[in-house]
C-alpha cells in the first residue's frame, strides 16, 4: 500500500525545455501519450509538486483518462530562475506555455491555472484560442498579481535579514519558504515584472471568448475581482469555493471536482 501511495505522489524525472529567451523550462508529463491533454500552471512561489500533484488534481485526472502537462513556470520548481525582470512580463509568461505546447507537439489542450498560473491562463485563452477549447482560471486577480507586495521590504529581507513588517509582504515571504528551492530574488523579478505588464491588466473588454471557469474561495481577497473578470467573459461560469482563502484553495475537493465536471462538458 506505501508503495502504492507512493507512486501517486512522486514527481516524474522533468522534461527540459529551452523556451525563446533561452530560459530552461522543466515540464512533467502523466497518462496516456494519445489521450486528451490537460495543461496545469501554478501559481506564484508554487511549483506542479505543490499546486497539483501532492493536492490530488493529477492523480485525478490521470484517473479520468487525460494526459496531464505540468508546468513548472519560469522562476519556480525545477525550471531555471533568472533574475532579470523583463522576462517574467505577462506576454513571456504565456509564450513560454506556447513554446512548450509547440516542443511537445501538442495542437490543442484544455488549460488549468491558479493564481498567477490562472493570470497567465486569461492571456493564454486570448493568445492562443484556437488551441485552448476551454480554461479553469482559480483565484484570478482581477489586476496585477503580487501588486500589494513591498519589494523594498523583501530586498531588505533577502539582503540583510530584517525582518518585514507588512503583513501582506509576510503572507508572500512565508509562501515562498515553504516551498523547497525556491530563490526570492527570482520572485522579486517576478513581481517586478508583472507590474511591468501593468499596461496589459486583465481587460474585461477583451475577455476570452472559449469557455471559462472562474473558481475563487469563499474567503478570498480577490473573489470580487474574479467575478468581475468572469462576468465579462461571454462563456463564463462562476464557482465559489467554499471555506478557502487564497493559499489553500487548490487543495480543495470541492474544486477539483468542479473542474473535473467543467472539463468534461467539453
Amino acid at each position: 500500500m506505501t508503495d502504492i501511495l507512493s507512486s501517486l505522489t512522486n514527481l516524474p524525472a522533468p522534461q527540459f525545455i529551452e523556451v525563446g529567451d533561452g530560459v530552461a523550462v522543466a515540464t512533467y508529463t502523466w497518462g496516456d501519450p494519445d489521450a486528451p491533454v490537460v495543461v496545469l500552471v501554478h501559481g506564484f512561489a508554487s511549483s506542479t509538486a505543490d499546486t497539483w500533484l501532492h493536492t490530488g488534481w493529477v492523480r485525478m485526472l490521470e484517473r479520468e483518462g487525460y494526459r496531464i502537462l505540468g508546468i513548472d513556470q519560469r522562476g519556480h520548481g525545477a525550471s531555471q530562475k533568472p533574475h532579470d525582470s523583463a522576462g517574467y512580463a505577462v506576454v513571456n509568461l504565456a509564450r513560454d506555455i506556447e513554446a512548450v505546447l509547440d516542443t511537445h507537439l501538442i495542437d490543442e489542450a484544455l488549460y488549468v491555472g491558479y493564481s498567477l498560473g490562472a493570470r497567465v491562463g486569461w492571456q493564454v485563452l486570448q493568445d492562443l484560442g484556437d488551441r485552448i477549447p476551454r480554461g479553469v482560471l482559480g483565484g484570478v486577480p482581477d489586476g496585477i498579481p503580487l501588486d500589494r507586495l513591498d519589494v523594498d521590504q523583501v530586498c531588505r529581507y533577502a539582503d540583510e535579514g530584517i525582518p518585514v513588517t507588512d503583513p501582506v509582504t509576510q503572507s508572500y515571504i512565508q509562501l515562498a519558504e515553504r516551498v523547497p528551492g525556491n530563490d526570492l530574488y527570482a520572485l522579486l523579478a517576478l513581481a517586478e515584472g508583472m507590474r511591468a505588464s501593468r499596461s496589459i491588466d486583465p481587460d474585461p473588454a477583451h475577455a476570452p471568448q472559449q469557455p471559462v471557469l472562474f473558481a475563487t474561495g469563499s474567503e478570498d481577497a480577490v473573489i470580487d475581482g474574479s467575478r468581475r473578470l468572469a462576468a465579462a467573459a461571454p462563456q463564463a461560469s462562476f464557482f465559489t469555493i467554499p471555506g478557502r482563502h487564497h493559499f489553500n484553495a487548490p487543495g480543495s475537493k470541492d474544486f477539483r471536482l468542479a473542474a473535473l465536471e467543467f472539463l468534461r462538458a467539453e
